[in-house]
C-alpha cells in the first residue's frame, strides 16, 4: 500500500489492510516521516514503511499535477521500497500520489490497484486556498480530474466508496464495471457492540431535545443551514438544542451567525473531541443530522459519520445528496431535506419531534439495516474478491 501521509491514523487504510491481513496476505504500507517516528514498525500486523519527508515535499505535494516536483522527489523511495519487500501488487491510496507510484512500477510492471478515497478532483474546488491567489492561478483541479481519468484507465483494479462513485467513473471514463469495486467506509461491530459511554455527556444533555452534528464542520457540510432552521425551532421545540462536535477554519463564520440570530443558548459548539466520544454524543441525541451541501462530490461518497449515527438507533435527518439520500431511503433511517433549504429542514425536523413513533422506527430501521447488511466485516467483501481474483 502507498500512502502520502503519516501513519496511523488512516481509519480507511488501516481498516483495509487489517481485513486483508486477516485472508493470509501480507501488507506493507509505505508512508511518510516528518519527526522522529520508527522507520519500521509492525501495527495490528501491517508492516509500516517509513521514508523520511519534509516541509518542502508536503507544500509541493498540492501542485503534483502543476510541476513534477513531488513525484521526482518521492520516486526512488517508493522504488526502494518495492524491491525491498518483494511487493507483488502495488495498492494506490488516492491520486495525490499515484502518477509517482506509477513511475516507481515502470520497470517491474506489477499490478496496481487504485484506491479512490474521495473524488479529489471535485473537492479541490472548494479548497479555500484554490479561491485565491496564488493557489488559484497555479492548482488546476481540470488537470487533476485529467490525471484521475489517466490513472484509472491504466490500472488493473479502482476501489471505490459508493456505487454512485462507480457509476460515475464508468459513464465519465469508460472503466468496465467489473473492474470496479465498492468499499465503503462503514463501521466495525465493535464501534457499537464495545462503545465506553460517559455519563457526563448523556447528564449534560438529558434534558435537551438535541439535533446533532459530527465530524468537519467546512461550510460545505451545510450547517448554516441547521443553524437558521433552529432560530425558528426553538420557538417550536422547547428544549431544543444543536449540538456540534467537530470543527473547520470556517468555525467563525457559524459563531457569528449564530450571535447574529442571537440563539447562542440554544448552539453548543464542543469542538473537536477525541473520536471515542461521538459514541457518548450519539447516545445523547434526538436526531442525527449531515446537512450536507449538493456537488458531485457529495453526490457520490457518504459522510461516515451517517453509519456512526445509525449504529446507535438514531433516527437521522439528512440533505439529498444523491449518495446518503440512497442509503437513507434505502434503509428507512430517516427523512430526508433538500439541500440548503432551511424551510424544508425545519417541516422535516418536526415531522420527527412530533412523530416519535416513526422516529423510534427510523433508529430501529437503522441499527437493523447496520448490523445485518452495512458493517465493515461484511463490506470489506468487495476488497477481499478482488484480492482473490486478482491473477499475480
Amino acid at each position: 500500500m502507498i500512502l502520502d501521509k503519516t501513519f496511523p491514523p488512516d481509519p480507511r487504510v488501516a481498516n483495509e489492510a487489517v481485513s486483508l491481513i486477516e485472508k493470509g496476505h501480507e501488507v506493507f504500507l509505505f508512508c511518510l516521516k516528518y519527526n522522529d517516528e520508527l522507520e519500521t514498525e509492525t501495527i495490528k500486523g501491517i508492516q509500516v514503511r517509513r521514508y523520511k519527508s519534509n516541509k518542502f515535499i508536503y507544500k509541493s505535494s498540492a501542485l503534483a499535477y502543476t510541476i513534477p516536483v513531488y513525484s521526482k522527489l518521492l520516486v526512488q523511495k517508493i522504488e526502494h521500497f518495492l524491491v525491498e519487500n518483494n511487493i507483488e501488487v502495488i495498492h494506490i491510496h488516492d491520486i495525490q500520489i499515484a502518477e509517482t507510484a506509477f513511475k516507481s512500477n515502470k520497470k517491474l510492471q506489477l499490478k496496481t490497484v487504485l484506491d479512490l478515497h474521495e473524488n479529489r478532483p471535485e473537492i479541490m474546488k472548494f479548497y479555500p486556498h484554490l479561491q485565491k491567489f496564488p493557489g488559484k492561478f497555479m492548482i488546476s483541479s481540470t488537470k487533476w480530474k485529467s490525471k484521475e481519468e489517466e490513472f484509472i484507465k491504466k490500472t488493473d483494479a479502482v476501489v471505490v466508496v459508493t456505487e454512485e462513485s462507480k457509476n460515475e467513473i464508468v459513464s465519465r471514463v469508460g472503466k468496465l464495471e467489473k473492474n470496479i469495486f465498492v468499499v465503503p467506509n462503514t463501521v466495525h461491530k465493535s464501534y457499537y457492540n464495545k462503545a465506553k459511554i460517559q455519563q457526563k455527556i448523556i447528564e449534560k444533555y438529558k434534558n435537551n431535545f438535541v439535533f446533532l452534528y459530527v465530524g468537519d464542520t467546512g461550510i460545505r457540510r451545510g450547517l448554516q443551514t441547521a443553524i437558521e432552521a433552529i432560530s425558528v425551532l426553538k420557538d417550536k421545540i422547547p428544549t431544543v438544542k444543536l449540538v456540534i462536535v467537530g470543527s473547520n477554519s470556517s468555525d467563525i463564520f457559524l459563531k457569528q451567525q449564530v450571535e447574529d440570530l442571537n440563539i447562542q443558548k440554544y448552539v453548543d459548539f464542543e469542538g473537536w473531541q477525541n473520536e471515542n466520544l461521538f459514541p457518548s454524543y450519539i447516545m445523547a441525541s434526538s436526531i442525527c443530522i449531515s446537512p450536507l451541501h449538493r456537488n458531485l462530490h457529495h453526490d457520490t461518497t457518504y459522510a461516515n459519520k451517517i453509519f456512526q449515527y445509525m449504529s446507535f438507533a438514531k433516527p437521522l435527518l439528512v440533505s439529498d445528496a444523491t449518495s446518503q439520500k440512497n442509503i437513507v431511503e434505502k434503509a428507512q433511517a430517516g427523512l430526508v431535506h433538500k439541500a440548503e433549504n432551511v424551510e424544508d429542514f425545519i417541516e422535516k425536523a418536526l415531522e420527527l419531534y412530533h412523530v416519535q413513533v416513526a422516529s423510534v422506527k427510523f433508529g430501529e430501521n437503522g441499527k437493523a439495516f447496520i448490523e445485518n447488511d452495512f458493517y465493515w466485516e461484511k463490506t470489506s467483501g468487495k476488497l477481499i474478491e478482488l484480492y482473490a481474483n486478482l491473477n499475480l
